[in-house]
């Protein structure tokens, strides 16, 4: 695997929506894009990080950027949770947590729970940050809006 630091350059990867449609990060070549990974949909703290971006999500379509959330979480489950809580982003799921293991995201609780964290990307596809925290699932729309808006 290879750890994905800030300066990289997002690597290809192809993964299903909650739609079951293959979406490739090509797709996101550019303009910013937001990929937050999340432990698991309807969990009380990803539900709340989930919110949170989607109640900034106007300042991140100001901003032009894409919002992305990703968990190993099936299309079928993406759908209901995005439905549930009315959320105007795409989720895709990462299978196994396979590009999870890839990109070398650490698991939190002595690696037993997915860990909870959120690349912003630039137009050029360069990682501008990684963010990482599990315990304040809200910072993460506040964090990567930061750096949004200074690039």
């Amino acid at each position: 695997y290879v750890q994905l630091s800030q300066g990289d350059v997002l690597p290809s990867f192809n993964l299903k929506d909650q739609e079951g449609r293959v979406v490739n990060s090509s797709k996101f070549k550019n303009k910013p894009v937001v990929l937050y990974f999340y432990p698991a949909d309807e969990s009380p703290g990803c539900t709340k990080e989930a919110c949170a971006f989607r109640d900034s999500y106007d300042k991140f379509r100001k901003a032009g950027a894409e919002v992305i959330g990703i968990s190993a979480d099936t299309p079928e489950s993406h759908k209901a949770f995005a439905k549930k809580y009315r959320l105007p982003f795409t989720l895709l799921t990462d299978e196994g947590n396979k590009l999870r293991k890839d990109w070398g995201i650490p698991g939190d609780f002595f690696g037993s729970l997915p860990g909870r964290q959120t690349y912003v990307i630039d137009k050029k596809g360069v990682v501008r940050l990684v963010f990482n925290n599990q315990f304040q699932p809200e910072k993460h729309a506040m964090e990567t809006l930061k750096v949004l808006e200074s690039m």
